[in-house]
């Protein structure tokens, strides 16, 4: 169950991120970022006055607060990271977050056996190798590395605090919801400030036109993104937060198979090598 739930959450992560690349090609990425949440909270509001998810407010929902706060910030460091530094550098190191749900793992007493740390490394390592680092080069820019590493503990942090926020199905639909609309929140007034700032809001050719065509795959990548945070939640209560999370961190393997097959990008050889190894060490953290 715990190794279902997780790869469902890596291939659901993977498929949301390789759609938000493509989308902030033509449209501004706060703007990806905002839309995209606004169509994932109407879908869920829906979906908890269905199923009477109201009727499991509680303190544990502040957790979805938190997580709904550290999302967006950490998205942002990540896409500022990508525009300052190349992307050999800063994939790979955005993909460490895992190490954050795995310490908070490690710390509530969980004790993976021997098959699954050594899993956990190959994993891990996989995951790394699957960005395609850059070996070689001119130095990246602190500031680079920083925000990087800024967006790895937030990708982290969100992983255990929406794992906190719920304990049943329908409390789970009502902790997104309130993630989602503190997302909505964030992201709407880092754009406001953007805006003021000089920025554009809408895409320099076709403006709103161009954000209506794309709302299909807008309402994709939240969606998917909401869907792997629910997966991800009953991953983590099903079995071993630690065995959870580095199942769920092996998406920049789908990203990079995604870009293969629609844009024919050509995987590196080091990505080819950490995929291998994402495959080698997911075997060896499901039969551990």
């Amino acid at each position: 169950m715990t190794a279902l739930f997780a790869l469902a959450t890596s291939l659901l992560w993977g498929l949301a991120d390789f759609g938000g690349g493509l989308l902030t090609r033509r449209i501004p990425a706060l703007t990806v970022v905002v839309v995209s949440q606004i169509i994932a909270v109407v879908v869920l509001g829906a979906v908890v006055v269905a199923t009477g998810g109201w009727s499991e407010f509680g303190p544990q929902l502040w957790f979805a607060v938190a997580a709904g706060v550290v999302g967006p910030v950490a998205m942002l460091s990540f896409y500022k990271a990508l525009a300052l530094g190349p992307m050999g550098v800063v994939s790979p190191l955005g993909s460490l977050g895992v190490v954050v749900p795995v310490a908070v793992g490690l710390v509530l007493g969980e004790r993976p056996g021997l098959l699954q740390f050594a899993g956990i490394a190959v994993a891990v390592a996989g995951v790394v190798l699957a960005g395609g680092p850059e070996l070689r080069g001119a130095p990246v820019q602190r500031q680079a590395v920083a925000l990087t590493l800024v967006a790895a503990v937030g990708f982290g942090a969100v992983m255990s605090l929406i794992a906190e926020a719920s304990t049943t199905v329908t409390g789970l639909f009502l902790a997104l919801f309130v993630q989602r609309v503190t997302n909505v929140a964030v992201g709407s007034t880092a754009l406001f400030v953007s805006v003021r700032r000089g920025a554009r809001a809408l895409p320099e050719e076709g403006g709103a036109s161009v954000i209506r065509a794309s709302l299909p795959a807008l309402a994709f990548v939240g969606l998917a993104d909401v869907a792997a945070n629910g997966t991800y939640s009953v991953a983590a209560h099903a079995g071993p937060v630690t065995v959870a999370a580095v199942l769920a961190s092996l998406y920049p393997v789908i990203t990079a198979v995604a870009a293969r097959s629609v844009l024919k990008e050509r995987l590196r050889a080091i990505q080819a090598a950490g995929a291998g190894l994402a495959l080698v060490g997911t075997v060896l953290l499901a039969t551990g």
